[in-house]
């Protein structure tokens, strides 16, 4: 299994949301390059790098931290936050990111995903699943858009997605644990995929037990600001 961090960008620097909400953010003073160039340094191979600015400004805006971070270490960047347009999607692919995370242009705009999955192949895009209450959460968590995980997943799986990152909202950046059992139901239902987990790791533990119900990545966050995941650990996973 993968073993992904996740960097997300807010005015610069690195911060971690409460659930999703802008107005319960811990903002971690260190340049998000600094980061990416420790957890390199300890082995790390893959990054999960987060617009916030772009997701709430609906486009991308980051893209220069992305360049620099992609030009300066060898980690293979996955990219989200804002990407609406193919434009956006230009400004990702050519700042040097490897993949890019389609949230909410998947709900509102599924035609314009699947144009994409077309256009750059199945490895190149990433569907974004998050959910609170099993329903698919949109506009960077805040609004609900009715759509069953499940249901929204297989829809996509049928038009060709490979990778998912599937985030229980309610469980992201609270480190009680991931929703392992979600995750065990959605690969019995949609056989093949690539599920990466994200929300409420804070463990090895944590993601022993994904890498047994199947997940192909796990994406660590706030335990590893936080010291509760160590970089040694970290190093002895990846």
């Amino acid at each position: 299994m993968r073993i992904i961090p996740a960097i997300d960008i807010l005015g610069g620097k690195c911060v971690r949301l409460r659930q999703g909400s802008f107005s319960e953010r811990t903002i971690y003073d260190r340049d998000p390059l600094d980061v990416a160039l420790e957890l390199e340094d300890n082995g790390v191979k893959y990054l999960h790098l987060v617009d916030l600015d772009g997701a709430r400004g609906k486009k991308v805006l980051n893209h220069k931290i992305l360049e620099k971070i992609a030009s300066r270490t060898n980690l293979s960047i996955d990219f989200g936050g804002g990407i609406r347009s193919d434009n956006d999607l230009r400004i990702a692919f050519e700042s040097g990111a490897l993949q890019i995370t389609a949230g909410s242009i998947a709900v509102t705009s599924p035609e314009t995903v699947i144009m994409w999955l077309q256009k750059y192949g199945n490895g190149k895009i990433i569907l974004g699943a998050d959910s609170r209450d099993r329903r698919i959460a949109v506009e960077g968590w805040q609004e609900d858009s009715g759509k069953d995980i499940i249901s929204f997943i297989s829809e996509y799986a049928a038009n060709g997605i490979r990778y998912a990152i599937c985030t229980d909202v309610n469980k992201d950046g609270l480190m009680k644990g991931p929703s392992t059992g979600l995750y065990r139901e959605i690969l019995d239902k949609v056989r093949g995929l690539g599920l990466i987990a994200s929300g409420g790791i804070s463990s090895t533990g944590d993601i022993s037990d994904l890498s047994e119900a199947g997940c192909e990545g796990a994406i660590i966050g706030k335990a590893l600001f936080e010291g509760k995941i160590k970089l040694k650990e970290l190093r002895d996973l990846c």
